[in-house]
């Protein structure tokens, strides 16, 4: 064998050796977020209408987008195109022809359609998913709504009923159509708290402080954000109450020295942040309205940005600076068993699953003179310490957040000085912006 011909051979084996870690990291990435079974073929009849209300037309085109839309940023599925779909607008199960949906081009496996109507002010939609193999008993979900009508409430409907279907055919893991994303924005003059749906729809601000504030985190039954803000006694950890439209107090984020970075526990049972009243950044943990404080880091360097294992309550991972860069850390709640995750460069902004098994964070791997300040988000399995990078676009990447069925992360991305939010599959696959005024950063996904 030639000289030329050993290297080809190497550099063959080399890349098929790359590509099959790149296949089994993957593989983990796919099981640990519920994207591994093979995706469903579906199909998404338009609705129905039925009346003659002028309303129906424009609710209707709502409705049919957002709920094509959830499905097919679920994750989960194989849409098909409504190019493929037949031309037939099915609004009942006696007018459902199962076998022009099975049948090629669209090969349907599963089909939801229905009916949809305003009738004296109600918006009335009956829906259904049939299984098109099965000729005898095909239905598989029926759901009936009935609320006032508005844009809204078409958006709403079409959420829920998308959610029916995800759980369904998911598993068994809940939708995430009705969620919340929180982020900070500058769009309004100063850095506020605002929120959006999960989607990037009705985005409006929280908070209208006038200053800078950071860091939003909703508490697991959505009725409470924490936040950090700067006022005129230095930064201090905040707490706004929805059920009350206000400001709540919370003693313990305005004791002293700079107080950063809460993160809930997901029972609700406490809320760990970061505070440098005795000194260096320190981990601290107190209950939901600021009482029983405690620090529960003593380590060199700052440590910052905590974030509790969601399946135990008993573990933090979280951002220190002990060797000089920043990395990220794991340990138990009292502070016990610290572990190093990352082993180079600079790694920042933990965000852990919601099943417990893995970590996404910020990493600039290269971190350190001559790099050209690349930052891309990766997904760590604990276990087993394998990781993935899954941001390969150009721009520095941050701030990743799981969405509650751990399918789906949102993230900050930077390009020529301008950030926005963005959202993704747990694999890195159909990224979608979600923001486009302002800049935009630090989204946090709700919890439910």
């Amino acid at each position: 064998m030639t000289f030329r011909s050993r290297c080809l051979l190497l550099a063959f084996v080399f890349l098929a050796s790359l590509n099959s870690h790149r296949c089994s990291a993957q593989d983990w990435v796919h099981t640990g977020s519920h994207l591994d079974s093979r995706p469903i073929r579906l199909a998404v009849a338009d609705f129905k209408p039925v009346g003659n209300d002028p309303q129906t037309p424009t609710l209707k085109t709502t409705f049919d987008s957002v709920l094509f839309n959830d499905l097919n940023n679920a994750g989960i599925f194989d849409m098909v195109s409504k190019s493929l779909a037949p031309q037939a607008v099915p609004g009942s199960q006696q007018e459902m022809v199962l076998t022009q949906w099975s049948a090629a081009p669209a090969n349907a496996a599963m089909v939801a359609f229905g009916a949809f109507s305003v009738t004296n002010g109600r918006l009335v939609v009956y829906g259904w998913l049939d299984d098109s193999s099965n000729a005898t008993n095909p239905q598989v979900l029926g759901k009936q709504y009935n609320e006032a009508a508005s844009e809204d409430m078409a958006r709403t409907i079409a959420h829920r009923f998308a959610d029916e279907i995800i759980t369904r055919l998911g598993g068994g893991i809940n939708g995430i159509a009705e969620t919340k994303i929180y982020f900070v924005s500058t769009r309004s003059g100063s850095k506020e708290i605002w929120v959006m749906d999960y989607d990037g729809e009705n985005q409006h601000a929280v908070t209208h402080l006038g200053t800078i504030s950071l860091s939003p985190r909703i508490s697991p039954d959505n009725a409470r954000l924490a936040f950090a803000s700067i006022g005129n006694q230095g930064w201090a950890v905040r707490m706004f109450s929805f059920d009350l439209g206000r400001a709540v107090a919370f003693p313990t984020g305005t004791v002293g020295g700079s107080n950063l970075t809460p993160a809930w526990a997901s029972d609700g049972s406490k809320l760990a942040f970061s505070s440098s009243r005795s000194g260096d950044s320190e981990i601290w943990m107190s209950d939901p309205s600021g009482g029983n404080a405690r620090r529960i880091t003593s380590l060199k360097g700052p440590n910052v940005s905590p974030t509790w294992n969601p399946r135990t309550n008993a573990q933090i991972a979280f951002t220190g600076g002990r060797t000089g860069e920043p990395q990220i850390y794991t340990m138990e709640q009292d502070g016990s068993n610290v572990q190093r995750i990352t082993d180079q460069g600079y790694a920042v902004s933990p965000s852990w699953h919601p099943g417990g098994g893995m970590l996404a964070f910020a990493w600039n791997r290269k971190y350190g003179p001559g790099d050209p300040g690349g930052q891309d988000i990766y997904v760590l399995e604990l276990a087993s310490k394998n990781w993935l990078q899954i941001t390969h676009e150009s721009g520095n990447n941050d701030c990743p957040s799981w969405s509650p069925d751990g399918r789906h992360i949102v993230f900050q991305r930077t390009i020529g000085g301008r950030t926005e939010i963005w959202a993704m599959l747990a694999d890195g696959t159909q990224q979608r912006q979600l923001t486009h005024s302002g800049n935009n950063t630090m989204p946090n996904w709700s919890w439910k």
